[in-house]
């Protein structure tokens, strides 16, 4: 165990981005507005809507869900946040990712009525704020396109955030189901 004079406490603030820079992972320093930290700063806010549907949430098991998904968040943005070559595998995204949200797509929609039409984002708080989460999902997978227009990144990112919307709209769904809520429809 370290004694007290030992630990060397992390400061909160750096100063080192006071200029409108930050340093990406392998310390190359660029633009807080990159094209690259635009995609996970998108990602990052996507992670912290996260934590407020999951408060929201009564639900056990979509809790845990919830909590999984941000901790691949963490590993996308850490993705997001490497170039290319300085990438290791213990900070990458894989397809295994991608398809554990589609199992996790086929497992939630297996219970849910069929849709004839089309739905607004609404009903309980939990599932209005996962319809907020899927908004910005897809913002986040706008922001990696247009990273990739400019840079290569994992492939594995894009498809996962487009999984990932459609986990949230059919989390959605099945949490107003459970709660005997009506999906509110889009009338015209």
């Amino acid at each position: 165990m370290l004694g007290e004079a030992e630990v060397e406490l992390v400061k909160i603030y750096t100063k080192t981005g006071d200029q409108g820079e930050t340093g990406l992972f392998g310390g190359r320093r660029v633009g807080k507005n990159d094209p690259r930290v635009m995609a996970y700063g998108e990602v990052d806010e996507l992670n912290a809507l996260l934590g407020l549907a999951e408060a929201r949430i009564e639900d056990t098991g979509v809790s845990l869900v919830i909590r999984g998904l941000q901790a691949d968040l963490f590993t996308l943005g850490a993705d997001l946040a490497t170039p290319e070559a300085e990438h290791t595998a213990a900070l990458r995204l894989d397809e295994e990712s991608c398809r554990r949200l589609e199992g996790l797509i086929d497992r939630y929609d297996a219970g849910l009525p069929a849709l004839k039409t089309f739905i607004l984002p609404g009903g309980t708080k939990a599932a209005a704020t996962l319809q907020v989460c899927r908004a910005v999902c897809r913002r986040a997978e706008r922001a990696v396109v247009d990273l990739n227009e400019t840079a290569k990144t994992n492939p594995a990112i894009q498809i996962y955030l487009n999984r990932l919307s459609d986990l949230f709209f059919v989390l959605a769904r099945w949490l107003n189901h459970k709660a005997g809520v009506e999906e509110p429809r889009w009338e015209t």
